[in-house]
């Protein structure tokens, strides 16, 4: 079915007779303080201490439905643009915003895919691996998810300009929503060589103002958070508690994907940590209404150049423990990389972030769901992202991660072969074409400067185009080798 047009949606029919914002609110994620802000405020952090917001509800005053069922009779309207949304059809799982007031531009239309080719690739039994993949999106990666409802509160706090930092793939969302919509203007802020030209090529052709800085993504996102404050910017980063909020869905519909059944694992790749804080909130919200029975385990993979969670959380055993954060290890961890000039580097350039600002919301998703957390190396995640294609779907790097996480955990018998496992695939495989030319090209050139410096020495699933003459006798012949 062909998706509405990209539109600010007009009113549809409310099936709840409470406004959804009368309960919602914003809150402080420290447990000793937990300030509360009203939805129409700006904010990306407690005006009182200073930590990060979540949207909060008071469930009590909203009429949610009684199963998860329930959402499905959204299909049979899915001719209105908010129940085509992938995202807005759950509107009732995050009741913040008056239907008026919604952005959609039909995101959220993703697949999970049963995949025989990755579970023998990790070590489960067929039938118990599955590809949630996100590359589906409008632009391409599961940032969409969060941009729709930052976007939405945008238009409900009168916002003209967005802004954001990124690696590639919030400038593309954030660009999208701003060209489809015409709803604000768009400033992007990126690293200098720093961002896939997949993605840099999108927030180009979607109208944004591009401005590159001399730094990576941490200093990008400094800047703009500066920026954005000094001349009243709306921020779309993941600082934005709204951001996080659509993001929950994703979660949504793995469940509605395995039929409202509970998976053993969910398997995310780890780089500022919100699909991870998200997929946390989204999960004890169901729990707690009583829409699942158990919590899945959340396992979050970072790319070893790039493991600051995997460091705090293995080597320095910082946890969220009630909100009681070791905050100067946390502390001593980031001046010793300063000091060091220490900085992120792996092909999987969507995760390739120093300090991820989830971080607390994410330490707290991991207690939540019993969680792990791993780092792979770029070897490790390339190989899965070749296993991944040549099952049928591709993927940029970061998104491979999960794939590699779930094999290492396998290995290391943390993960059952009769596990049932989730992997999130943040990113379309063009994200990042490079990288993929350059694992399976065989072009020696190519392989050096984007992969070996970064410690790939092989390609064992290396796909190579096959050289032949112009001459159909040959072509024939090595046509005939393929039998």
């Amino acid at each position: 079915m062909t998706p509405p047009t990209a539109a600010i949606t007009p009113p549809v029919a409310k099936l709840f007779r409470s406004s959804p914002t009368d309960a919602a609110f914003q809150v402080c994620i420290e447990p000793t303080c937990r300030a509360t802000y009203a939805v129409d405020q700006t904010l990306t952090s407690c005006t009182a201490c200073g930590s990060l917001l979540d949207i909060g509800y008071d469930w009590n005053r909203i009429r949610v439905p009684g199963s998860m069922r329930w959402f499905e009779q959204r299909w049979s309207r899915r001719n209105q643009p908010l129940d085509f949304s992938g995202v807005w059809r759950f509107r009732e799982l995050f009741p913040f915003a008056p239907e008026e007031s919604i952005v959609t531009i039909g995101e959220g239309q993703t697949i999970l895919q049963n995949s025989a080719a990755v579970a023998n690739y990790v070590g489960v039994q067929h039938g118990n691996l599955f590809l949630q993949y996100e590359g589906l999106n409008p632009s391409g990666s599961f940032k969409d998810n969060g941009m729709t409802a930052a976007a939405t509160h945008a238009r409900m706090v009168g916002a003209h300009v967005a802004a954001c930092a990124s690696t590639g793939n919030t400038s593309a969302s954030l660009a999208i929503y701003a060209s489809s919509t015409k709803a604000f203007r768009t400033v992007v802020f990126i690293g200098s060589g720093k961002i896939a030209f997949g993605k840099l090529s999108q927030a180009l052709d979607y109208d944004a103002c591009t401005v590159q800085i001399m730094g990576d993504f941490d200093d990008a996102l400094a800047r703009v958070r500066e920026v954005s404050s000094e001349r009243g910017i709306y921020l779309c980063n993941s600082v934005n508690p709204f951001r996080l909020e659509g993001q929950k869905s994703i979660m949504y519909r793995v469940l509605e994907g395995l039929g409202w059944e509970v998976p053993d694992w969910i398997v995310v790749p780890g780089g500022n940590l919100g699909n991870s804080s998200s997929f946390g909130k989204a999960l004890a919200e169901l729990k707690q209404l009583g829409l699942i029975d158990r919590i899945p385990r959340l396992a979050v993979i970072n790319a070893h150049g790039a493991n600051t969670l995997q460091q705090l959380y293995n080597e320095h055993h910082v946890r969220w423990n009630n909100g009681n954060v070791p905050l100067e290890t946390i502390n001593r961890f980031y001046a010793e990389m300063d000091l060091n000039s220490r900085r992120a580097d792996t092909i999987a350039s969507a995760i390739e972030i120093n300090r991820p600002v989830n971080l607390m919301k994410c330490l707290r998703a991991l207690e939540t769901c019993d969680g792990v957390v791993r780092d792979v190396h770029d070897q490790e995640i390339l190989d899965a992202k070749a296993q991944v294609g040549a099952g049928g779907f591709g993927c940029e790097p970061a998104s491979a991660a999960s794939v590699a996480g779930a094999r290492l955990l396998r290995a290391q018998g943390v993960i059952a072969p009769s596990d049932r496992v989730v992997c999130i695939l943040t990113g379309h495989q063009l994200k990042d074409p490079d990288a993929t030319v350059a694992y399976h090209s065989g072009n020696r050139d190519m392989f050096e400067s984007k992969l070996a410096r970064r410690g790939v020495t092989e390609t064992p699933f290396r796909n190579m185009p096959q050289g032949v003459e112009n001459d159909l006798g040959k072509i024939l012949e090595l046509l005939a080798r393929l039998d």
